[in-house]
């Protein structure tokens, strides 16, 4: 007889950052992980994690949601299944619950690790086999300060650790953004690349005027500008600058990419696993932007370093990110909860090895950063 899943753990487990993140919607001095620990009748343990960005006002999914829903709805339709069955648990999983995508991710990441485990092989050669061990990861630069911004990536230059930067705009005036990201964009040169993220905040009509500034100042890529829903507004701010677009929040899955490519949107896409419900997903969506002719860019809900492998499995099997990555999440953390972190170096960092998403967990670390039941 295969294994069945035995039973679904889920442990809110919050880090504190480095440093202030500030996007345009929120502030973060903590990151709050919903970790998955799924055991299986063969003795297996498979690992997920389910990460948002700054409780709800991100999106409709917060840790505490996902948490709650995965233990009342979601564990309930898994337990007792057999533990290989991962594309009709994954069905099942569609067809009785609506949403929730995040933490449908973390219980995907966490069958594939088990089976991963289960056969000896990793989690990028579950999903067909890894094309790169090294994959280029840039850095957000998200203190709000100017000089604070310049020192940080200068530092990361110096240590070979990013060679690109990721501005977080949106909450100042759009002349107090453009200040801001040509000062630094003018300090780094062409030493790095600098690139935005407005994280839905502008209207189509100050994306226009803040765009055309930022280009002519010098920045490679604009991110998600205007808000998800507005397709059409974001298929002409596309095709009316030399500088590409970013569709982030605008798609989270297949579908959706289709419906963009569909509408004439000429730029890229960022992928991501929590938004499309789990690596396979994303994938499928990476898919179809690439028959579209939209480049890749493997996105972050600033992962832990679970979370943060399961995306890198899935990035490695792909031939092209136009766009590089961001897996850069455990990095904004203070502090760890696996054995062996990540290895960053050579402005990337490599692919975790061994079976499954080759991740411990160390035991001590997570009884000191998880919340009381």
């Amino acid at each position: 007889m295969s294994a069945v899943i035995e039973s679904i753990e889920t442990l809110l487990v919050d880090l504190p950052t480095i440093r202030p993140h500030k996007l345009s919607m929120a502030t973060m001095a903590c990151q709050t992980l919903v970790i998955v620990r799924m055991r299986h009748s063969d003795g297996i343990e498979g690992l997920g994690e389910g990460t948002t960005i700054g409780g709800l006002s991100y999106g409709p999914e917060s840790p505490e949601s996902i948490k709650l829903n995965i233990d009342t709805y979601l564990a309930p339709l898994l337990i007792g299944e057999a533990s290989d069955a991962v594309n009709r648990l994954r069905a099942r999983l569609d067809g009785q619950a609506r949403g929730n995508a995040i933490a449908k991710s973390a219980l995907e990441t966490a069958l594939l690790d088990a089976q991963g485990k289960r056969l000896g092989v990793s989690l990028s050669t579950l999903l067909g086999g890894s094309r790169h061990a090294h994959l280029p990861v840039l850095w957000t630069l998200a203190s709000g300060d100017t000089h604070k911004d310049i020192d940080e990536a200068e530092q990361r230059l110096d240590d070979r650790r990013h060679g690109d930067f990721k501005l977080k705009i949106g909450a100042n005036t759009v002349d107090a953004d453009v200040r801001h990201v040509a000062a630094i964009k003018a300090a780094l040169g062409d030493r790095a690349g600098v690139r935005v993220d407005v994280n839905q905040a502008w209207d189509e009509a100050s994306a226009v005027r803040g765009i055309a500034a930022l280009q002519d100042a010098g920045v490679e890529l604009i991110e998600q500008p205007i808000p998800a829903r507005d397709h059409d507004g974001l298929v002409r701010l596309a095709e009316r600058f030399r500088v590409p677009v970013l569709a982030d929040e605008a798609v989270a899955d297949a579908r959706d990419g289709m419906t963009l490519a569909i509408a004439g949107f000429s730029g890229a896409v960022a992928l991501k696993i929590a938004k499309s419900a789990g690596p396979r997903g994303a994938l499928a969506l990476a898919e179809v932007a690439r028959a579209a002719g939209l480049g890749l860019y493997g996105g972050t809900m600033l992962e832990g370093t679970i979370g943060t492998a399961a995306s890198l499995h899935a990035w490695s099997t792909l031939g092209e990110l136009r766009w590089g990555t961001e897996m850069f999440g455990p990095l904004l953390l203070k502090d760890d909860i696996v054995t062996t972190p990540l290895r960053y170096h050579e402005f990337g960092v490599d692919l975790p090895s061994g079976p499954g998403l080759g991740i411990t967990l160390d035991e001590d670390k997570l009884a000191h950063y998880a919340r009381p039941a």
